[in-house]
């Protein structure tokens, strides 16, 4: 799965104009097969920014690709060209990069992102390997490590890796 992070610098005044030619965009497009999902980010509530963010989900390169170069992808740019303010920018998110993006920013080196992951495994693979044999006694030793993967995963992707990234921003950044 390869998701696109897109933002869009949209014209003042022309913000409801823009959400609606991307809700009809979103409604012909979400059928694509080259396209897995979408969802549209605006600004906070009493922000003064005009940035926009549009992600957008793919199963694979080439489906990517064949989105980007489909008539209804150029419809679109020709649409929204009086709406926003130059061209969108566009960053790939393919794994853990995803939590170390800032609002409009790169991702950090992979090596500053591979020391803050380190830092955020080690505990949790520590917690769930001794509280599943806890619990799940009789387990074969396969289903124990595939039931201990998965807390680990949502315990990085829904704690400690949103905590260590906001606590290391500065470093990263």
């Amino acid at each position: 799965m390869i998701h696109v992070a897109i933002v869009r610098r949209v014209r003042p005044g022309r913000e409801a104009e823009f959400e609606e030619a991307l809700r009809h965009f979103f409604r012909e497009t979400l059928d694509d097969p080259a396209t897995s999902g979408a969802s549209f980010i605006r600004p906070a509530p009493g922000s003064t920014s005009n940035e926009y963010g549009i992600l957008r989900s793919f199963r694979d390169d080439d489906a990517k690709e064949a989105f980007y170069a489909s008539d209804g992808y150029q419809r679109w740019r020709v649409t929204v060209a009086p709406l926003v303010e130059g061209e969108a920018t566009r960053d790939e998110l393919r794994g853990l990069e995803g939590f170390f993006r800032a609002h409009g920013a790169h991702a950090p080196p992979a090596w500053k992102m591979a020391v803050v992951t380190w830092l955020a495994v080690n505990p949790a693979v520590w917690i769930w390997a001794h509280a599943v044999p806890g619990f799940a006694v009789g387990l074969p030793p396969l289903a124990e490590l595939i039931v201990v993967n998965t807390f680990v995963v949502a315990t990085l992707t829904w704690g400690f890796m949103p905590v260590l990234v906001k606590a290391f921003r500065p470093w990263l950044t």
